[in-house]
């Protein structure tokens, strides 16, 4: 049976990346250029310097995957690109890179749902995970549960209501001057800290449900962290703690009683925000109480990348279910 090759494109925020990915498991190539630097300025990505930074990026990164993998543009058999959810300005310009690559070669073109390219990346490293399975995944734009009765089939039972945990967690390191990306600034000062010191709320644990809401908790924090000030007893790295220690318990909580809930095999995290140490341990420790494996990414394919969505192309090719050169980028979720 012959080996199939797709060339997976990604700019849904400020990565630009592709990848090329063997019978959708073995990775041949897998570039990103990141825009951190770019942003970190700012403390936070502007939508129209991600849009030109990829117009200026996505054909040497292209091009730097051809050759990492040693093949030739005419040597792939479909090209996949991520068309939803993101940045609309960004989206669309890896969507329209991708659409003329794919009709100059005449190969067909993959649409891939960014979430489901993060929940994929799992497949690309772990064999072997048993279904049903519940997957966290957290990222800077999306917070949500999702319900896999098998590979590629998904159920959306619970999402964020407002911020998102990544949105949250850059938001607070913005406001207490600890630098952008906010994930890996806050757990680094949480390392020097101590959680309940300061006490914020878990936000939502109390319902019997499966939604999310770090707004609050990112008011809380900015409103203990003023008081501090004024009584002259601020500490960042115990802020900093008890908001990571807040956030996560929330996340593996809720995972947790879905786990239960739906009475799963295995538990998966995805999205930036699974490379978050404490989130891991936590997820961890509660999971061998229900004696249920947990499967995360390794923290390259956890952050935005293509090999995901070339990967979780895949599926799609083998169906045979081809998106048309019409279709257009959605910055909302749309559906799983």
């Amino acid at each position: 049976m012959k080996d199939v090759l797709i060339l997976g494109i990604e700019t849904s925020c400020d990565e630009t990346a592709a990848a090329i990915v063997k019978n959708g498991r073995e990775i041949l190539s897998n570039i990103i250029n990141s825009q951190v630097n770019i942003h970190s300025q700012f403390g936070g990505v502007v939508p129209e310097v991600a849009s030109r930074k990829h117009i200026e990026n996505v054909g040497p990164v292209v091009d730097a995957a051809f050759r990492e993998a040693g093949l030739e543009y005419r040597d792939i058999d479909a090209v996949a690109v991520t068309n939803r959810p993101g940045l609309i300005g960004a989206l669309l310009v890896g969507l329209s890179f991708a659409k003329a690559f794919a009709y100059g070669l005449n190969r067909p073109l993959v649409a891939v749902n960014h979430l489901e390219g993060h929940i994929y990346a799992n497949f690309l490293e772990h064999s072997g995970i048993e279904f049903p399975a519940i997957c966290l995944v957290v990222s800077g734009g999306h917070t949500s549960l999702v319900y896999m009765s098998s590979i590629g089939e998904y159920e959306l039972i619970g999402q964020t209501r407002d911020d998102a945990a990544g949105e949250a967690f850059d938001k607070v390191a913005r406001f207490l001057g600890l630098g952008y990306p906010g994930g890996p600034a806050i757990q680094k000062a949480a390392e020097k800290g101590k959680p309940g010191r300061v006490v914020l709320p878990r936000v939502f644990l109390d319902r019997n449900d499966f939604e999310f809401s770090f707004s609050g908790l990112k008011t809380a924090s900015m409103n203990e962290w003023n008081k501090l000030k004024r009584k002259g007893i601020a500490n960042v790295n115990d802020l900093a703690a008890e908001f990571q220690a807040a956030l996560v318990e929330v996340l593996v909580e809720k995972t947790i009683q879905a786990a239960k809930k739906y009475k799963v095999r295995s538990i998966l995290m995805a999205g930036g925000v699974a490379a978050n140490r404490e989130l891991r341990n936590l997820m961890k420790n509660r999971s061998q109480e229900l004696g249920l494996p947990v499967y995360y990414p390794s923290l390259q394919l956890c952050t935005d990348n293509a090999a995901m969505i070339a990967g979780n192309a895949h599926i799609s090719y083998v169906k045979g279910d081809f998106a048309p050169l019409h279709i257009n980028a959605y910055p909302g979720l749309l559906s799983l």
